[in-house]
């Protein structure tokens, strides 16, 4: 499973790092270590019990060890499952993670006329461009309208079979669902994980499906922080953030075609990077 690939990679930096402050927001939850570096995921709220209190008896958060919250990422709760993706993607951030390309997933992606896209999860900003460099196009996604072009979330592990492009939200580490779409979608030529909550560890992808991590940088955590606090997502983080795509090789060793622009990773999360401006998804 990929969650478990993901707290083995991570347990032993986990473990010496404390966590200096965790924000549940509407949007996204954030989680920041001692050490400056911050990480994101979705919070899954239409998951969320009712009542006053959505994560009961685990305060507080901040000052425990990073292993502990990692450890969420197995738990059967989907708030304490965004908590523990949070601060993978936090602990992953102080990694140098390898050759990086700046800007939108598309702008590195190389779709032909003829690929058949499955898209899980609504990028909404991604839809016309891609509509109009390929065959078809089909999104999987939950709590929508259900059209030609839009199907349930459910109808993706039969679907993206038959697809030869799946890009699929990062979301899916919450949902557990990650782990069937990637089966499924084996026989794509190119699988990529999009979104905020994209983990950018390719060794944590080694041998499956995937080729293509798109996620981002935190280069200004204290103001993603506060965004999240005051229930704000991508668009208004976004001036904080450095979206990134990581390529990787195919599980039968085959490297994925890229026409963006690389970028040499810099320690602390490539913070030093050039920040380049563009609609988020």
């Amino acid at each position: 499973m990929i969650v478990e690939r993901i707290t083995h990679l991570l347990e032993p930096e986990a473990r010496p790092t404390r966590i200096a402050d965790v924000r549940i927001g509407l949007g996204y939850t954030a989680v920041l270590t001692e050490s400056g570096s911050a990480g994101l995921a979705y919070t899954p709220r239409e998951e969320l019990g009712r009542g006053c209190s959505v994560l009961s008896g685990s305060q507080p958060l901040a000052g425990r060890d990073a292993a502990e919250l990692l450890a969420y990422l197995r738990s059967t709760d989907a708030l304490e499952r965004a908590v523990g993706l949070a601060t993978a993607n936090a602990l992953i951030g102080t990694r140098e993670p390898g050759t990086l390309f700046e800007g939108d997933v598309l702008e590195a992606l190389a779709l032909r006329s003829g690929d058949r896209v499955g898209m899980v999860g609504y990028f909404g900003p991604l839809i016309p461009r891609i509509e109009s460099e390929v065959a078809s196009l089909t999104v999987f996604e939950r709590g929508r309208g259900w059209t030609a072009g839009v199907q349930p979330a459910e109808r993706a592990v039969d679907l993206l079979p038959s697809c030869t492009v799946a890009l699929i939200t990062s979301t899916t580490l919450i949902t557990e669902s990650l782990d069937a779409l990637l089966e499924a979608a084996a026989g794509c030529r190119v699988v990529a994980l999009l979104g905020p909550s994209t983990p950018l560890a390719a060794r944590v992808f080694a041998g499956t499906p995937v080729t293509w991590l798109s996620g981002i940088v935190i280069t200004h955590p204290q103001e993603v922080l506060r965004v999240v606090s005051e229930g704000g997502g991508t668009r208004e983080f976004s001036p904080y953030v450095q979206k990134v795509n990581l390529c990787l090789p195919r599980g039968d060793g085959e490297a994925s075609v890229a026409r963006g622009k690389p970028s040499e990773p810099t320690p602390a999360g490539l913070s030093k990077l050039p920040r380049r401006l563009a609609p988020n998804t």
